[in-house]
């Protein structure tokens, strides 16, 4: 045991002597390893961070939620033929209402998209959402500041606001914006409510944090018509359980209420995060296909530059070999020693591409969300670790295998 730790550290010193007395040539061969880790560790972060601020935007949305619509989130369905479907109207929200018996709650939404001010600050392009006091009902929203519309706001069609987590910091950096007034396409409104952070960068408008929620009846008066334009119907299940037996209720009550004829095909949408959740997953699945494809691609490259230059290597100390076995050393010994070289080049390339990539995702962080994984640190080693095992297996090999007078010979 003593003999192989020895002749571990002195193959461990060899190869660090070598590395040391061929700089330029051993960085050129980390460059591949350290491209390859630095993607497979960015990629990794990046996707993860996306998915963690994903699953947490569509939480706060609530998994158990329809949205009953003129259009379908995804599908195969012309969109004209969705365009020439009636609109969803307030009265059909009434209906539904009344005839829905296995929601815990259901509330209409209009939205439009407006400038928002307060004093001299203004944050453009604002999905603003209309709807009821019982919208919130249908999420699982969380406030910093205040409270949602009461059903006496909604009802008198107060001008009422409750503003997402973002636009309460851009509107105001410096305190408190409860009661202050601020005016949405030119009309003041109060403040009632701050939404705590709960949205997802992925979900674009959709995102409660980059919203900004009144009651609906303000919505039609100040910004949109009531009779041109479909809402949505949001539809909370009692349960996660009930999710299925709702939607089924839903479909039925709809078509009741269009007076659709048992032949006759659905004029209306139910859509579900199910739906939603089905096309990121997809999303993701390429970027992870393609994100692998280009880390192998590096390692690949890696592998090859370092097997050649450890061939090189195995040449150019030809006669340090043949001496060496002269004097008694093993194949095993010329072997590990090749092989050490190899490695420490790769964990070399592979450690400062882990922490050049953890730099990166720290940076990347100030505009999308990251997480560093601990198990994607400890893969990235031992793909570092394994390439240098594999590169350079065969010029190891090849120097071990010499022939001790062969080898003194060489010129």
């Amino acid at each position: 045991m003593d003999a192989i730790l020895f002749e571990f550290k002195e193959g461990l010193l060899i190869a660090l002597r070598a590395i040391k007395a061929n700089k330029i040539r051993a960085a050129l061969t980390m460059l591949g390893i350290f491209i390859g880790v630095t993607a497979v560790v960015l990629m990794s972060t990046a996707i993860k961070g996306i998915d963690n601020s994903f699953q947490k935007g569509i939480s706060a949305l609530g998994s158990d939620v329809l949205y009953i619509s003129k259009w379908a989130w995804f599908s195969n369905e012309e969109w004209w033929k969705m365009r020439n479907r009636p609109n969803i109207t307030m009265e059909d929200y009434y209906e539904f209402k009344e005839l829905a018996k296995l929601p815990l709650a259901v509330a209409p939404v209009a939205n439009s998209v407006q400038t928002i001010k307060y004093g001299d600050r203004r944050v453009e392009n604002i999905f603003l959402t209309g709807s009821n006091a019982d919208y919130v009902k249908t999420t699982n929203f969380t406030f910093e500041q205040g409270r949602f519309y009461s059903d006496v706001e909604s009802n008198s069609s107060r001008n009422v606001a409750v503003i997402g987590s973002e636009i309460y910091k851009k509107l105001f950096p410096r305190g408190d914006a409860l009661d202050k007034t601020i005016k949405i396409g030119g009309v003041n409104y109060k403040v009632v409510g701050v939404l705590a952070k709960q949205g997802s960068t992925v979900l674009g408008p959709f995102n409660p944090d980059n919203q900004v929620f009144i009651p609906i009846g303000t919505i039609f008066k100040n910004f949109v018509s009531r009779h041109f334009n479909s809402i949505t119907i949001n539809v909370r299940a009692r349960s996660p359980e009930m999710v299925q037996e709702t939607k089924d209720e839903a479909e039925s009550v709809m078509r009741k209420i269009r007076g659709l004829a048992y032949n006759e095909p659905d004029n209306f949408s139910i859509n579900q995060q199910e739906a939603l959740q089905e096309q990121y997953n997809s999303v993701v699945g390429v970027i992870q296909i393609a994100g692998l494809f280009i880390t192998g691609l590096s390692l690949f490259v890696g592998a090859i530059g370092i097997m050649n230059i450890m061939f090189v290597s195995v040449k150019e100390r030809t006669k340090e070999i043949g001496l060496r076995k002269a004097i008694g050393a093993k194949r095993r010994t010329i072997l590990a020693q090749f092989l050490l070289e190899s490695t420490v080049i790769c964990l070399m390339g592979g450690l400062i591409g882990l922490i050049a990539a953890i730099l990166l995702s720290l940076m990347l962080n100030q505009f999308f969300p990251t997480s560093i994984q601990w198990s994607v640190v400890l893969i990235a080693i031992l793909i570092s670790l394994l390439t240098g095992i594999i590169s350079g297996l065969a010029p190891a090999y090849t120097a071990a295998k010499m022939d001790p007078v062969e080898a003194l010979r060489y010129e």
